[in-house]
């Protein structure tokens, strides 16, 4: 009988949740512990290397890649993969999963989260509050209603249809932009994200970051929202031209923003730290118990898949090949 698949876990220190389940299951290398060398120095010495988990979309490129010149299989933890180089991994006939819909419920628990924090003020209150400034000042200022908003989702896959599905029961009328128009969905389509814009009082990000969406929404976008628009971004920080969203939030041009996540992190523009209309987020939409359950879950069931010739889980559809039966 064959010997069972090498796997390396390619995360940092601290993403240790999955480890016990892997190894339970398959022989298990992690980055940090292969050597104190740098990465692909490590890998050399690991040439039998069959299958990569990825995790906190640590960069994966075609460098690295030619490393791992056993690798059949990459299975990526997050639902984007703009930190890999999927071309090589086509090239090289490397399988490739994201992490389908294991965060989805949880990313949208969070997006609607951010807009009512953002619309009622609910951090800033608990500052205002905390600082002592009811006492001093008196009432807090009035936030506004969710109720009746007008919603625009920009990608309408699992999260987007979650974050519509939650939303709908405040009466929100929702509408959407994505790749395609969807023929199986009632809401009101928008071709562009300017369109979109124009005509909703909150757009809501949660589509993949690529060449075509990078900085989709732009200036004119934010101009077109209005100045008592709110974004919500629990995509990728490189879907909004950030430096243009702090003009535009300082300036009024558009309402508010909640964010969870930004161009350069961690961290995010200080400019925004001090504004009441802005709610932050450390990139965190996904991590809940639940969704960290999950995508471990997923991760050894796409690698059980793959090593026993059965259709993948979750696979990135730009990267589809075949799978790795190991034979007897």
């Amino acid at each position: 009988m064959s010997e069972s698949p090498l796997v390396l876990v390619q995360r940092p220190p601290t993403f240790d949740f999955m480890d016990e389940l892997l190894s339970r299951n398959f022989p298990v290398l992690t980055t940090h512990h292969t050597s104190s060398a740098p990465l692909p120095n490590s890998l050399s010495r690991h040439a039998s290397i069959r299958a990569v988990v990825n995790m906190a979309m640590l960069k994966l490129d075609a460098d690295l890649l030619s490393h791992l010149p056993s690798l059949q299989l990459l299975v990526c933890t997050s639902v984007g993969t703009e930190h890999i180089d999927l071309a090589e991994c086509k090239r090289r006939g490397i399988a490739v999963t994201n992490a389908g819909e294991a965060f989805s419920e949880d990313v949208a628990d969070c997006a609607v989260g951010l807009l009512i924090s953002v619309l009622r003020k609910i951090p800033a209150a608990d500052r205002y509050v905390r600082s002592e400034k009811w006492v001093k000042f008196g009432e807090f200022q009035l936030g506004i209603k969710l109720s009746g908003k007008r919603v625009g989702i920009l990608g309408l896959g699992s999260i987007g249809s979650f974050i519509a599905k939650r939303l709908e029961p405040f009466g929100c009328i929702i509408s959407y932009n994505s790749t395609i128009q969807k023929q199986s969905i009632t809401y009101p389509y928008y071709p562009d994200v300017l369109s979109l814009a124009a005509n909703n009082e909150v757009i809501i990000l949660c589509c993949a970051l690529n060449d075509q969406t990078r900085h989709i929404v732009n200036r004119e976008v934010m101009e077109s929202l209005g100045k008592n628009g709110v974004i919500i971004n629990v995509g990728r920080g490189g879907l909004i031209d950030e430096k243009e969203m702090v003009k535009c939030l300082v300036d009024g041009v558009i309402g508010g923003a909640g964010l969870d996540v930004f161009e350069k992190e961690p961290g995010g523009p200080e400019e925004l730290f001090g504004l009441d209309n802005v709610v932050l987020s450390p990139h965190c939409a996904i991590a809940t118990p639940g969704s960290l359950n999950n995508i471990a879950q997923l991760t050894l069931a796409n690698l059980k898949a793959f090593f026993s010739n059965q259709p993948l889980i979750s696979p990135e559809r730009k990267c589809e090949v075949g799978t790795g039966e190991v034979s007897g």
